[in-house]
């Protein structure tokens, strides 16, 4: 008796849903990796490089306290905003000292 061979599906025809709710449910759900690499010489310690990833949706990240990007002033324009406006009071308050002092040696 014999049956009917069935062809496989081409690679990633049937993937696509599947994939997306993998996806979806490590950003709602978040993934932590982390690992340790150390290198010793003779029970000396030389390097030691701890890897921390997190795998998270922004949502998510911010409910786990990660809101670093947010006053990055590269990835942030509100925080490249407010860098601009620290650096612009500081310099208002230095050239006002600066003409303090240079008005207190032109008076008599």
């Amino acid at each position: 008796m014999t049956t009917p061979g069935r062809f496989p599906e081409p690679y990633g025809a049937g993937s696509g849903a599947n994939l997306a709710d993998i996806l979806e449910r490590v950003l709602d759900k978040g993934v932590v990796i982390a690992g340790d690499i150390r290198i010793n010489l003779l029970d000396i310690e030389l390097l030691t490089i701890k890897l921390r990833l997190v795998v998270a949706s922004v949502d998510r990240a911010k409910e786990m306290g990660i809101d670093w990007w947010e006053t990055d002033p590269a990835l942030s324009s509100r925080a490249r905003n407010n860098e601009l406006a620290r650096q612009n009071a500081e310099l208002r308050d230095r050239l006002a000292e600066l003409e303090g002092v240079r008005g207190e040696k032109e008076a008599p």
